[in-house]
């Protein structure tokens, strides 16, 4: 009989940290004498006690090791279950929001989507705000972990190629994730210290400084502006730019680095691709301004890096509507923001080694097109690439544009046009944040939708985040019967 114990035993404990984490901006709204403190002191009541419940009830099934199946009921159910949660401040707290937009904002949150339902940002109360930039975060170093510990061991998408970097953990993924997850936060931390820092030096108000900097590291794009990053132009879009960089490199490669290997940061082809494909996509878009639109090659430059960054990455800031340059940077900018960052760090979307795997594979079958007596294999940095990869890898690309045609028609029927549809639904499948159109692009928000179509929404953000396959494995009818 399947055992749900530890499973729920882990959610709880979850649940009554999440609540425990409410504090913070409880304590900020006090300190600020803004009122608004009652409403996370509920919230807090509510969500710790329903954990310490969860938790004492099913403390006799604790174990050291988690089956197949627990495992990826436990990754799904995590970014199920806190955003169920996480929504309580905004239904008692000022914006008094439906538990549907609530919901909505807290999924956005948790899976660093970054598409918002809320407007007034600049009015809302400061711990609200704060609550928004904390979802994000622990988001943020959730995925991390998740990412380096149990999507390699259940062989999702292709990630398994990263088992003998992410340590060995099957059979003992509990005691091993809180290690490695102690290991980077230390790194997630220092990072959001330094970016708060280079934010404030260069003029961005304190509170501004820390909120920006824990949607910079990440990658999820709240901002406490209904401007965006719009109200923060120049310098620090270039500052912005290279700290959602960082956080979308492997963080693998920083925990190596600490201990004091630098080579393979310096020798990852996914991190080279990665900045390769930034650099070239920015060179192009300011090359297009220029000459098309006659702008200044500096404010080319810059908007540029920074919103191709923002976008590939999948952090969701927009410096300025980058719908008004023309046809082809919005062509540019839909498509940018299906390739995504690095596996194992914050950043989402289909993610730069399956396109290198998906490269390779199609290289190696051409070459025996034309020279069929040959023997050639398909390599990834150097070693040979198991079928059962290219495999899981093929699987996701499929999986992945089936799904979004899938969402996009169902956002379709819900009334909303082709354009909202598609990139709606690409935004939240791919966790980038802002759509394209007036009323879901880089100027607007997803308040105006319908109930239905941001469940949906919701529900897309949620498969994306846990790389598809770890969701859908779910409804299989096989996954409960073993």
């Amino acid at each position: 009989m399947f055992d749900l114990r530890p499973v729920v035993h882990v959610l709880g404990l979850l649940v009554f940290s999440l609540g425990a984490t409410m504090i913070v901006p409880l304590a900020f709204d006090l300190v600020v004498g803004n009122g608004h403190w009652g409403a996370f002191a509920e919230a807090t009541a509510i969500t710790m006690v329903i954990g310490l419940m969860m938790t004492l009830s099913c403390a006799n099934g604790v174990s050291q090791g988690l089956s197949v199946q627990q495992t990826f009921l436990l990754t799904t159910g995590v970014w199920l279950v806190l955003p169920v949660f996480g929504a309580l401040p905004f239904v008692l707290g000022a914006t008094e929001a439906r538990y549907v937009d609530a919901f909505f904002e807290a999924m956005s949150g948790l899976t660093t989507t970054g598409a918002t339902v809320f407007s007034g940002l600049d009015d809302l109360p400061a711990g609200l705000n704060l609550w928004r930039g904390l979802l994000q975060w622990f988001g943020g170093i959730g995925i991390i972990v998740v990412a380096m510990v149990f999507l390699p061991e259940l062989r999702v998408g292709g990630m398994q190629i990263f088992r003998s970097e992410a340590f060995d953990t099957m059979g003992k993924i509990l005691p091993r994730a809180t290690e490695i997850a102690a290991r980077i936060s230390v790194i997630y931390l220092a990072l959001t210290v330094a970016c708060a820092l280079t934010y404030a030096a260069l003029g961005m108000p304190g509170f501004d400084a820390l909120m920006h900097a824990l949607t910079t590291i990440s990658t999820g794009g709240f901002s406490n502006r209904d401007a965006s990053f719009g109200a923060y132009q120049g310098p620090l879009e270039y500052v912005a730019a290279v700290f959602i960089i960082l956080a979308s490199l492997p963080f693998v490669r920083y925990i190596q680095l600490v201990a004091g290997t630098a080579r393979p940061i310096l020798r990852d082809s996914q991190i080279r691709a990665y900045l390769v494909t930034i650099l070239a996509l920015t060179v192009l878009l300011a090359l297009y301004r220029v000459i098309a639109n006659g702008d200044h090659w500096e404010q080319g430059f810059r908007e540029g890096i920074f919103n191709i960054t923002s976008i590939i990455s999948g952090t969701g800031y927009a410096s300025t509507d980058y719908q008004l340059w023309g046809p082809v940077p919005v062509a540019i900018f839909f498509f940018v923001g299906l390739i995504g960052g690095c596996a194992g760090s914050t950043s989402c979307s289909i993610k730069v080694f399956r396109y290198q795997l998906l490269f390779a594979s199609v290289s190696t079958q051409v070459r025996r097109l034309y020279a069929p007596h040959g023997v050639f294999e398909p390599r990834y940095e150097g070693r040979p690439i198991a079928e059962e990869v290219l495999s899981s890898v093929m699987a996701f690309f499929v999986l992945f544009f089936v799904t979004l045609g899938i969402t996009a028609v169902l956002l379709g029927l819900t009334g909303l046009d082709f354009v909202t549809s598609v990139s709606g639904a690409a935004a939240a499948l791919g966790n980038i944040g802002p759509g394209l159109g007036d009323t879901i692009g880089p100027a607007g928000n997803f308040a105006t939708l319908n109930d239905t179509a941001k469940w949906i929404l919701s529900a897309a953000m949620l498969i994306g985040r846990l790389e598809l396959m770890a969701v859908f494995v779910l409804l299989t009818t096989a996954f409960w019967r073993t």
